[in-house]
């Protein structure tokens, strides 16, 4: 068996990865994909050099693979372009499953981010190719512990409950689709333990000793407040929206799916903010 996983020079490629070696997968049966693959040498796994953008490259490097983990893009705005690319490649070596890391609640949501998302999902279905969706919520790693001791944490989230968990958590999950049986057809919605952002400066002040308090700002102001600490308006936009869908619900969802592919509970918070502050 072949398992070619795609982004894998980056943090959650990398995991993934990572948990496939933990559950037995031979290193000579995974193939991973990125643009510096230096990055994952020591895996001791095979690597090739190939970019979304080249359906070429990405057709030969698919060529013989039974699963494909298909990491989204993070290139605002190119995931369409991208991503079909990669289905096509998908398509034309081939591939016997393809499991597609795409955002939570992609088919109602109103979050912005997930409308690229959801295209892929369709190309997928389009496709005919076996595939199964893993809609992954919020990284815990999206909040940086450290600076928010240092500044307080900034948002648009309101009270609304956002079911992160870490990135380790979703790749295991990941790991464990690409090496089980039944999943094709299948879509998972993966979140953990549910907290505001309220709720993450308490416990950071709890566990630091230091006041940490969130404040929360308009979709709008938010959105200017990320563009002046350096961020490109595109980038500012859409997570500045992320934030405010999730005042409505839209990274709350439940820790079943992840749970259950995991084997074990999510990660709590608790340890996440423990992790960092060590």
């Amino acid at each position: 068996m072949t398992i070619v996983v795609t982004g894998a020079t980056g943090h959650l490629g990398r995991l993934a990865i990572e948990s496939l070696l933990a559950k037995g997968v031979p290193a000579s049966e995974i193939v991973g994909l990125g643009r510096q693959v230096d990055k994952i040498a020591d895996l001791g796994v095979t690597t090739k050099q190939v970019s979304y953008d080249d359906v070429d490259s990405l057709t030969a490097a698919f060529t013989g693979a039974d699963k494909v983990l298909f990491i989204s893009g993070s290139e605002v705005g190119q995931r369409v372009p991208q991503h079909t690319n990669i289905v096509e490649a998908a398509k034309k070596a081939g591939v016997g499953l393809v499991v597609y890391t795409s955002a939570p609640k992609a088919d109602t949501t109103d979050m912005k981010l997930a409308g690229e998302h959801l295209v892929t999902e369709r190309l997928l279905a389009d496709s005919g190719l076996p595939h199964v969706i893993l809609r992954n919520s919020w990284y815990t790693e999206n909040y940086n512990v450290q600076q928010a001791i240092e500044h307080g944490l900034f948002g648009a989230a309101g009270a609304g409950k956002i079911a992160a968990a870490p990135r380790a958590d979703y790749a295991e999950a990941a790991a464990s689709v690409l090496v089980g049986e039944g999943h094709a057809g299948q879509v998972y919605e993966l979140g953990g333990e549910p907290f505001t952002l309220t709720e993450l400066a308490d416990e950071i002040s709890r566990q630091s000793g230091k006041p940490v308090t969130y404040t929360d700002l308009s979709e709008e102001k938010y959105a200017e407040l990320l563009v002046g600490v350096g961020l490109p308006q595109p980038v500012a936009e859409i997570i500045a929206n992320s934030d405010a869908a999730a005042s409505r619900g839209a990274l709350d969802v439940p820790r079943t799916d992840l749970e259950a592919l995991i084997g074990r509970p999510a990660t709590p918070l608790a340890d996440v903010i423990r992790a960092q502050l060590s």
